[in-house]
């Protein structure tokens, strides 16, 4: 296997669920080697979430891979003392609690940094360590609702909707992920020391928002929800077709535009030229998608992406998660990956994401069964065999 670029970097995970745990596993991917600390009994709650075989979540198998899992009370002042241990030798330690948590169990930046100077500490809540809201729960629905996006997500005049993924918790890992990298760059490149990123779930959306706040600031426009479209560039919308499926069109593009009205039959448009910017087509985007969907309805889904791509118009079929798995372009590209869980069921996950030529990331290890690697972590750690038989007697690992 290549050369891996983050071997030898050293991650504690704290988190459960999603957003810490993402940001993990997106250092695992690419080669960290990360012990993720799940409390006795039932572990991280994600091996309940969804969908279940054999009593874990199939979800577990591609969250948690290229992890180990150690069972640790962190609720035992003893099991505090083992987690201070651990992170003493880590380069990375991400947590997902309630801020305030970290600090009440003796597990704050400043303590572990006494002991690790170089630790890099990422710290994902809702609402971020400071300001009024911060010790307020904070999941992702809320920090979606907070961060701009869930007012846009929908048709005009209907409730908000969801997007069906925690997005919230995927965006704020990566964001924490990205932190991980700054901070290792300017501790071991320049000579730095370790620091805290400090990831709030409404501000990784609020990143996201485009010209949501420059609009307003500038105009005082707020902007509505709109359905399949994007308002203020067009066209680019979801159109209807003759089987009651949908085609996406994104001709937003001058050229684009103008190939795809000849290829529908109606050169007028494509020659105005009062379309032949998107400030033209915007005024008379309701014209546009008209004619659009009127040429739409005579076709067939394929029929249409036949036409379209013959113009080289941007296009594609709204694809359910069967159409991902049977497409070809995704096994060509090795987007899906087949994992066997440690019950021997296969499961197909996603596969590692972005892709680098010189040091490409991999899966290597299944996701663990709760608390399979706590004696050879605790062991690797420097407590002997009857310390560690005594512990779990009393409960402290498991």
């Amino acid at each position: 296997m290549a050369r891996q670029i983050l071997e030898g970097i050293r991650v504690l995970e704290l988190g459960q669920l999603i957003a810490g745990p993402f940001a993990a596993k997106t250092l695992a991917d690419f080669g960290a080697h990360v012990v993720k600390v799940e409390p006795p009994g039932h572990g991280d709650p994600l091996r309940k979430w969804r969908m279940l075989y054999e009593d874990t979540s199939v979800w577990w198998e591609a969250q948690s891979r290229n992890k180990q899992s150690i069972c640790i009370d962190l609720r035992n002042p003893e099991g505090q003392a083992v987690v201070r241990k651990l992170a003493a030798e880590a380069d990375v330690l991400i947590e997902n609690f309630r801020p305030g948590t970290m600090e009440k169990w003796g597990l704050g930046y400043e303590a572990l940094r006494a002991e690790n100077p170089g630790l890099i500490m990422v710290r994902v809540s809702g609402y971020g360590q400071t300001g009024p809201k911060k010790d307020e729960p904070g999941f992702a629905a809320v920090a979606e609702a907070m961060g701009g996006l869930r007012y846009l997500t929908g048709e005009p005049g209907r409730a908000p909707v969801r997007a069906g993924l925690s997005l919230g918790d995927t965006i704020a890992g990566l964001h924490g992920a990205l932190g991980v990298l700054l901070a290792l760059y300017e501790r071991d490149a320049r000579g730095g020391e370790g620091q805290v990123i400090d990831v709030a779930l409404y501000e990784s959306l609020f990143n996201l928002s485009e010209s949501l706040l420059p609009e307003y600031s500038a105009f005082g426009a707020v902007r509505q929800p709109a359905g399949g479209a994007l308002p203020g560039i067009a066209p680019s919308n979801a159109y209807p077709c003759a089987s009651g499926e949908y085609v996406l069109v994104a001709a937003n593009g001058d050229a684009i535009f103008k190939r795809l009205m000849h290829a529908i039959g109606r050169a007028d448009l494509g020659d105005d030229p009062a379309l032949a910017r998107n400030d033209g087509r915007v005024k008379r985007v309701d014209e546009i998608d008209a004619a659009i969907t009127a040429w739409t309805r005579t076709q067939s889904v394929e029929d249409a992406l036949v036409v379209l791509k013959q113009a080289e118009v941007p296009s594609g079929r709204i694809y359910t998660v069967k159409d991902i798995s049977e497409d070809p372009h995704y096994r060509a590209r090795g987007v899906i990956e087949s994992v066997t869980a440690a019950s021997g069921l296969s499961v197909e996950v996603p596969g590692i994401i972005p892709k680098l030529s010189a040091s490409p990331g991999a899966i290597h290890d299944r996701a663990p069964t709760l608390g399979e690697h706590t004696d050879s972590v605790l062991a690797a750690a420097g407590f002997d065999a009857a310390t560690i038989a005594d512990m779990r007697a009393r409960g402290v690992v498991a």
